[in-house]
């Protein structure tokens, strides 16, 4: 009975070993020599100004929540340079108050443009120069009542951002 048990464990651990399966988007884009990433503050080529501050803040913090690397503001004397610029930020209705017919809903959509560098080679690790984010919020129609969400939606934005660019550098994707 022993002997059937160790059997079929060995077999079900060469047949699982054998498959070829394997999770994808693990492989660590960066070198095992970076120990510090700088990210200075965004370009914009954009009429809004708050996502050059909160991006860059986000990806810090998601940065320092995921990994063990110091992250300067400074990129001078980092391993490597996470650079990004916001190339264009537009807010369109998306929903209309039927009684007033002013906008109930507005999405934000940025187009950012993302490259992180290795500073003593001198290779880009990772490049994007399109990525595009989206995010809704809502407006009351009452003025008495009305709350500016347009904040928090900034807010829903660079962590999404910053998200979507960690994940990207540390696995792979």
């Amino acid at each position: 009975m022993k002997r059937r048990k160790l059997l079929v464990s060995g077999l079900g651990c060469l047949a699982g070993a054998s498959c070829g399966y394997h999770v994808a988007g693990k492989a660590d884009l960066v070198p095992k020599d970076v120990v510090t990433i700088g990210i200075p503050p965004f370009r914009n080529s954009s009429t809004r100004y708050r996502l050059t501050e909160r991006i860059p803040i986000a990806i810090t913090r998601e940065f320092l929540a995921r990994t063990k690397y110091q992250i300067l503001p400074d990129p001078t004397g980092a391993d490597a340079i996470l650079d990004g610029a916001i190339n264009n930020v537009v807010a369109f209705p998306t929903v209309y108050d039927p009684n007033t017919g002013r906008a109930a809903g507005v999405q934000v959509q940025a187009v950012l443009a993302i490259t992180f560098k290795h500073t003593k080679t001198g290779k880009t690790i990772y490049s994007n120069p399109a990525m595009d984010f989206r995010q809704r919020y809502e407006i009351s129609s009452d003025p008495l009542a009305y709350f500016d969400e347009s904040t928090s939606a900034f807010d829903r934005l660079s962590r999404d951002v910053a998200s979507t660019v960690v994940t990207a550098i540390l696995e792979n994707f």
